[in-house]
């Protein structure tokens, strides 16, 4: 078995940080978590969530997001993330069910809906995903496009408006002039 390595690094959200591993923790797509309750399922996502101070997990390739209270500092929290995934990640199933997750088929989405996701996968996500984050969107009605944002970017204090504005701006100048972009609320 080869060893499992582990870098760790920053987000903009100082609440955050992205674990990256040598070793693939989500096949296809990507998980996000904020209940413990629908991981029982996911050793890996369980595990970490038994840790004090665990907020929010995102799972995409290989890398988890871990975000956590504020409460919980850093120092004492970081190494017992890591010594988790060392210790899980040699049976974990990167091709498990999001049982949080509706499939949505972006074939079946409205093709104003399919026009927009393409603009956010161009010019939004790559971004997001290198910062530990991504978005969904929820929904396009009468000019309105809800997102909610996953990962990192759902407690980064930056994602209410800097990185808000920058989705509005590139969709206006790309999609609608007219399109308003609002963070749908936590059910």
């Amino acid at each position: 078995m080869s060893e499992i390595l582990i870098d760790v690094s920053p987000t903009p959200n100082p609440n955050a940080l992205k674990f990256i591993t040598n070793k693939t923790l989500k096949s296809d797509g990507k998980s996000s978590f904020r209940d413990p309750f629908h991981v029982k399922e996911i050793p890996l996502a369980h595990n970490l969530f038994e840790l004090r101070g665990v907020d929010q997990i995102h799972f995409f390739q290989n890398v988890v997001t871990v975000t956590k209270f504020s409460f919980e500092p850093w120092d004492s929290l970081e190494p017992k993330v890591k010594e988790t995934l060392e210790k899980i990640i040699p049976t974990h199933n990167p091709d498990f069910e999001d049982p949080t997750v509706v499939k949505v088929n972006r074939e079946d989405l409205s093709p104003e809906l399919q026009q927009i996701e393409e603009i956010l996968d161009r010019r939004i996500r790559p971004g997001l995903q290198a910062d530990g984050g991504d978005l969904n969107c929820l929904s396009l009605e009468k000019g309105i496009l809800m997102i909610r944002y996953l990962g990192a970017c759902g407690t980064c204090p930056s994602s209410t408006m800097g990185t808000l504005e920058a989705i509005r701006g590139i969709l206006r100048d790309e999609y609608d002039p007219e399109i308003e972009v609002y963070i749908a609320p936590e059910v």
